[in-house]
């Protein structure tokens, strides 16, 4: 089993005891030690925070326990279930959140998963934010919320929509040229994607 702390976020195979793979405790302690910062930034306003996850076969458990673990430190979630790193990154902004967890072990094999985490700018976050976070994780020092100040969950399913509608008008992106192109494999490949995730709901 493997785990990997760095400051863009954590990554490992999932299973194992806590500490040597990616176990429920150790996305419990990551996620707790990002959502306790996020708060730390405004403490005087309930913070939002965006999750997005790839089609992988931990990525539902995974998300559950993130989301589960930020409700409990009184934070609003908002969910946008299978999704794209930069939807993710620009759901942030769109939705004026206080953050963004992406989901994803990107190019690693389906044992792996990781957390990557934004900022309120939909960025990854600083060298010395993540320095900070990891420090949190492993002190384990958390406070969760009384049930009467626990967070909201919600499902947002626009937002691949809104970034494909954004991307379509760019000023330099010529939907004619390219329609008139008529890119097979790449119409393909959409197509494949498409039933990728029609088949994982």
């Amino acid at each position: 089993m493997t785990l990997i702390k760095s400051i863009s976020g954590i990554r490992g195979t999932i299973g194992g005891k806590p500490g040597d793979g990616l176990s429920p405790l150790d996305i419990v302690k990551f996620a707790s030690a990002y959502g306790s910062w996020i708060i730390s930034q405004d403490p005087s306003i309930k913070v939002t925070v965006v999750i997005g996850r790839d089609a992988r076969l931990s990525g539902q458990m995974v998300n559950n326990i993130v989301c589960g673990t930020l409700v409990g430190l009184g934070i609003n979630v908002i969910d946008l279930r299978l999704s794209t790193t930069p939807t993710v990154e620009v759901a942030v902004t769109e939705l004026k959140a206080d953050g963004g967890i992406i989901l994803t072990a990107s190019h690693n094999p389906k044992q792996w998963n990781a957390l990557k985490l934004l900022n309120n700018k939909g960025e990854f976050i600083s060298d010395s934010e993540g320095k900070y976070i990891l420090e949190q994780a492993d002190k384990e020092d958390f406070t969760y919320c009384d049930v009467n100040q626990l967070g909201s969950y919600e499902q947002n399913n626009t937002l691949l929509q809104l970034h494909i509608d954004k991307v379509l008008n760019l000023a330099y992106v010529d939907v004619d040229a390219i329609a008139k192109a008529n890119f097979s494999v790449a119409l393909m490949q959409l197509i494949l994607a498409v039933g990728l995730l029609f088949l994982c709901y």
